[in-house]
C-alpha cells in the first residue's frame, strides 16, 4: 500500500475567526488541553507504537524555559497549543524512556506517529520558525509581540502588524513522451535523483516559473503544464505544488551549480527506482511529493 504524501492530513479545527487575546490562556487553563513542543527545530514525542506529538498539559512543568506559544486549533473538542523551548531543551529527553526529541523529517520517515499528526507537526513547526526568526519589525526594527493567538506578530512602534509567510515553491515532473527528466543536487543521498523544483517569483505564475525554472536548471523548454497536488514543507515553512509538464526540446545543459547531474529515466528505470531494485539509481523518499508525482506517472 502506498504511503500518503507527508504532512498533508491535518485534521485541526483551527478556528481562525474566533483568536482573540484570551484564546492561549483559556487553553493553558484548561487541564484537558494537549501540548505540542518544540525544542528549537525538535518535537518532543511521547514514545510508543506509534508515538505522538500530543503530550499531556503537565509537559511545561519539565521545561526549564518556553517562548512563544500558539493556539493551533481543536482535535475532537480538545485544544491543541503549540509551545516553542529553547533547543538546549532536547537534552533533558536524551535518556528518557517516555519522551524523546526527534527531527521531523525522522518523525515522517519513520513513522513515529500517526499519519494525521504530521500535518500538525508542520504547521506547528512553521508557526514557531517564523516567530524566531521575525521577533522585530520589518517596518521599524522596532521588538514585536505575539497577538491573535500566535498567528500574527504587532509592532506597538509603528502598529504594523506582520502574518506568517508561506514560501510557494514549484516541484515539476517534465515528461516527454515515455521518458521523463530528473536531476541530482550535490546535498541528495547518494545515488538518489529527483523532480526538479524552484521558488515561485513575486508576479509570476505557477505555469510560468515552472518553464524558467526547468530552463535555467536544465536548459530544457517547456510547454504545457498540469498542477497535481501540493504538500507543505516545513523547512523551514513551503507549500510545494507539484506539476507535470510537457518537455518542447531534448538537449539537456545545467550549470553544474544546482544541479550536479540530469538526465532523462524511462518508465521501466522509474518502476525500478520506486521498488528499489535499480542498480544505479534511487528515487526520492516516499514522505516527498516528487514521489508521489514520478509514482502517478508511472501509473498512468
Amino acid at each position: 500500500m502506498t504511503r500518503p504524501i507527508a504532512f498533508i492530513t491535518n485534521s485541526l479545527v483551527r478556528h481562525s475567526a474566533e483568536r482573540d487575546p484570551e484564546t492561549i490562556a483559556n487553553a493553558l487553563a484548561n487541564p484537558w488541553t494537549a501540548m505540542v513542543v518544540l525544542a528549537g527545530d525538535l518535537p518532543v514525542l511521547q514514545i510508543g507504537e506509534p508515538g505522538t506529538s500530543l503530550l499531556p498539559a503537565t509537559i511545561l512543568g519539565r521545561l526549564p524555559a518556553h517562548q512563544e506559544q500558539v493556539f493551533l486549533g481543536t482535535l475532537n473538542d480538545r485544544p491543541v497549543v503549540a509551545t516553542l523551548a529553547p533547543p538546549e531543551t532536547a537534552e533533558l529527553f536524551q535518556d528518557d524512556p517516555v519522551f524523546a526529541a526527534v527531527d521531523l523529517r525522522s518523525i515522517a520517515v519513520r513513522g513515529l506517529v500517526p499519519e494525521d499528526e504530521l500535518g500538525m507537526l508542520a504547521m506547528a513547526k512553521s508557526l514557531l520558525d517564523w516567530h524566531r526568526r521575525h521577533r522585530f519589525c520589518a517596518n521599524c526594527g522596532a521588538p514585536t509581540q505575539p497577538a491573535q493567538a500566535g498567528f500574527r506578530r504587532d509592532c506597538a512602534a509603528c502598529s504594523a502588524q506582520h502574518f506568517p509567510r508561506t514560501d510557494p515553491v514549484v516541484i515539476m515532473l517534465v515528461t516527454r513522451g515515455e521518458k521523463c527528466l530528473m536531476g541530482r543536487q550535490p546535498r541528495f543521498p547518494e545515488k538518489m535523483y529527483s523532480c526538479l523544483a524552484g521558488f515561485l517569483e513575486p508576479g509570476e505564475t505557477i505555469e510560468d516559473a515552472v518553464r524558467r525554472e526547468t530552463f535555467e536548471e536544465a536548459g530544457i523548454r517547456v510547454g504545457a503544464v498540469r498542477y497535481l497536488a501540493s504538500q507543505p514543507w516545513p523547512f523551514p515553512s513551503n507549500v510545494m505544488i507539484g506539476c507535470v509538464s510537457e518537455a518542447l526540446t531534448d538537449e539537456i545543459a545545467f550549470d553544474g551549480e544546482e544541479l550536479e547531474d540530469a538526465r532523462w529515466f524511462t518508465k521501466d528505470d522509474v518502476r525500478r527506482m520506486l521498488e528499489g531494485t535499480h542498480e544505479q539509481f534511487l528515487a526520492p523518499a516516499p514522505i516527498a511529493i516528487a514521489n508521489h508525482l514520478i509514482r502517478e506517472w508511472v501509473k498512468d
